[in-house]
């Protein structure tokens, strides 16, 4: 196994547990081949652990391991490992995380599970070139019907690995049905979003349930998910999105679960709600959940903006008493950030904004504490007066 060098930042890093070190601190790669399990020492020679090795990113090293030795079992053990922890944290639903990258220490890899169908993403020169390990590992454990992947994410080009999408292992999966807090989902782990369904949010749509009453608006509904499960709630729920495919999906998994007070209105969401508020509309629930607005560190200030746009269309849309439910799936934005985007929203509109509700992702969907790029969606659900 090749022995790449890292400094003392380097080391500190990895000392704190971080997964993740940049190519500034690797002092000596060895003519290490572009993907590989390396061993990883201090200038000094002192052993830090295992790490996948990218020669473009410039993340260089992620770190599968502090100190466990790399056998023929190491892979199967972390996979095993994963599938424990969701057994006790994952329940009511047939679709789930099964690994979340570093925060399974399977770093850049994802596997998302819908019934006997298996998605995965491989986003790093290492993580791919392991790629026929994973689904000789998925075969192994769940004998399914079909595994794809869906590697077509950017993050690929920093990696100079190829943007695509297909079948690995099985047959061609079509539209899965799903199971989700008591409601069915048509989802295409092949062609949808994503890989096929935003599963990180699966908790938080049964806490919006738990609180939607009257008239209600889900904003940047994609298929369906938050409106169906406040419509079981609410009297009435508008469900907005700007993809006409999308919709169509999500209204076939309203007839699916015989919900029929649904209303879906294709707009961007930005100009319904300024219409809407110039038309006088009121609402007592609002659902925002928005895609990421910041991309990265340079996006941030415009998509501040964004949020803050939204946010403020939707307080002054709400009647006195009203529950917003308002997320962000962007990890450049902190959870401080977003609550003072809403209280400068808030302070806009002229309201009073509680927070009954500070959430995230999913549990499937696990933070690692050493590592705060694991912890991105952040959602609040308030009282708004």
């Amino acid at each position: 196994m090749t022995t790449v060098s890292i400094s003392k930042r380097g080391c500190d890093r990895v000392r704190a547990r971080h997964c993740w070190v940049y190519r500034g601190d690797v002092t000596d790669t060895s003519d290490a081949a572009p993907g590989a399990v390396v061993r990883v020492v201090s200038e000094r020679g002192r052993f830090q652990g295992y790490a996948l090795f990218s020669d473009r990113s410039q993340i260089a090293l992620r770190f599968v391991s502090f100190g466990a030795e790399i056998d023929r079992e190491f892979w199967l053990n972390r996979f095993v490992a994963a599938d424990e922890f969701r057994r006790r944290v994952v329940s009511d639903t047939t679709a789930f995380r099964l690994v979340f990258g570093e925060s399974d220490f399977l770093p850049s890899l994802i596997v998302d599970r819908y019934n006997d169908c298996f998605a995965i993403q491989t986003l790093s020169q290492g993580a791919d070139a392991l790629k026929q390990t994973w689904v000789d590992l998925l075969a192994r454990l769940y004998s399914p019907r079909a595994i794809v992947e869906r590697n077509e994410a950017r993050v690929r080009n920093l990696e100079g690995l190829a943007r695509l999408s297909g079948v690995l292992y099985g047959q061609e999966p079509g539209v899965v049905s799903i199971e989700m807090n008591g409601l069915s989902f048509l989802v295409d782990p092949l062609h949808g979003q994503k890989t096929g369904a935003f599963l990180d949010q699966r908790e938080n749509y049964a806490a919006a349930a738990r609180y939607a009453s009257g008239r209600a608006l889900d904003c940047f509904t994609y298929q369906g998910g938050f409106a169906l499960h406040i419509a079981r709630r609410a009297a009435e729920v508008v469900a907005v999105d700007i993809s006409g495919p999308a919709l169509q999906q999500a209204k076939q998994n309203a007839e699916t679960n015989g919900l029929t007070n649904i209303e879906f209105k294709e707009a961007n969401v930005f100009d319904c709600l300024r219409e809407m508020d110039d038309a006088g509309e009121r609402f007592d629930t609002i659902v925002l959940d928005p895609p990421a607005f910041a991309k990265n560190q340079a996006s941030l200030e415009g998509a501040a903006r964004g949020y803050k746009e939204i946010n403020l269309r939707a307080l002054k849309l709400l009647n006195p008493g009203g529950i917003l439910i308002t997320s962000t799936c962007s990890y450049h934005v902190s959870e401080e950030m977003f609550l003072n985007i809403l209280a400068d929203a808030a302070s806009d509109a002229g309201r009073q904004v509680r927070i009954i509700e500070k959430r995230m992702q999913a549990r499937d969907h696990p933070v690692l504490v050493s590592m705060p790029e694991t912890y991105y969606l952040k959602c609040l659900i308030a009282s708004v007066e």
